[in-house]
């Protein structure tokens, strides 16, 4: 039997071969600058209808590479799809419009030496092109840890994640309800995070390994529907754990939240009004609409 990868790598895609070929091209060029990392990568096609197969049945690096198609939109359904096939001793995810930084994978498995098993690590995303919008990036330039009992959401991101191969055996699967191309919108990384700190997993964010995420977005519009989404997936969430402490308290905090739309306005977003109010209504919307499709199923 041949010995584990150092790294299994996921990269799920639809309809975005353009800036799909860049993120290959990248990883080739990371893989290239860590000879002594040993990784393979699991493409996984969710659909596409555009030139998508073509660029990745093109792409033939020096590094074992399986192609996969899962034909049931849903990016959390695509993950689970590329999950089952990875052997690597360290599990890693970035999205189809993001480029790794050339010293991502040396910088990835220092940072997985820096923590304990079972352990996931969130990297450092940075905005690709200065023409985009300043959302769906984590820039904090330094280590930290995550403290138990506090909501994960947005402590780090599905664009940069990494966790060791023992923790789907203790979390599960992610669940497809969660998403993009899912009823629930987003948080699908969320909802993994939160279960694996449930389970005493470690959950870290180390800066040392980088990309760049080429979203696209430049419109106000674009944005405002964005964190709509990830609004509406969180308050999915809080509603399937409803019985936690954590998602009680996290429910408090964003009540409590609400004073600062006039004491200390979030002014970043500048399609969004009183942002604490506007974050706490697509919860509550996202809450709701999880129990009437559960009450439909």
């Amino acid at each position: 039997m041949s010995e584990a990868p150092d790294v299994s790598l996921l990269v799920c895609t639809r309809d975005r071969c353009a800036s799909l070929a860049a993120t290959l091209a990248s990883i080739t060029r990371a893989a290239d600058a860590a000879p002594e990392v040993s990784i393979e990568v699991i493409l996984v096609d969710n659909g596409s209808a555009d030139a998508t197969a073509a660029v990745i049945a093109g792409w033939q690096p020096h590094f074992p590479v399986h192609r996969l198609r899962e034909t049931r939109p849903g990016l959390a359904r695509a993950r689970n799809h590329a999950l089952a096939r990875a052997s690597g001793r360290i599990v890693a995810m970035t999205d189809d419009d993001c480029l790794l930084h050339a010293d991502y994978f040396a910088a990835l498995l220092a940072a997985f030496a820096a923590v304990p098993a079972p352990a996931i690590v969130g990297g450092r995303i940075l905005l690709g092109d200065p023409a985009d919008l300043p959302v769906t990036v984590k820039l904090e330039d330094h280590p930290m840890t995550a403290v138990a009992g506090r909501f994960p959401g947005g402590f780090v991101m599905g664009a940069n994640l990494a966790f060791t191969a023992d923790v789907p055996r203790r979390v599960g699967r992610f669940d497809e309800r969660f998403g993009a191309g899912a009823p629930f919108v987003a948080a699908e990384d969320t909802d993994f995070l939160f279960r694996a700190m449930r389970c005493g997993v470690g959950l870290h964010y180390d800066h040392r390994f980088t990309v760049d995420h080429h979203h696209g977005r430049r419109h106000r519009d674009e944005e405002t529907r964005l964190l709509a989404g990830y609004g509406f997936g969180d308050g999915a969430l809080y509603a399937k754990h409803w019985r936690d402490a954590w998602i009680a308290r996290a429910l408090l905090r964003d009540i409590a939240d609400l004073w600062r739309d006039l004491a200390d306005p979030v002014t970043t977003h500048v399609g969004i009004r009183a942002f604490y109010a506007f974050r706490l209504r697509h919860k509550l919307r996202g809450f709701l609409f999880y129990w009437r499709h559960a009450l439909r199923a």
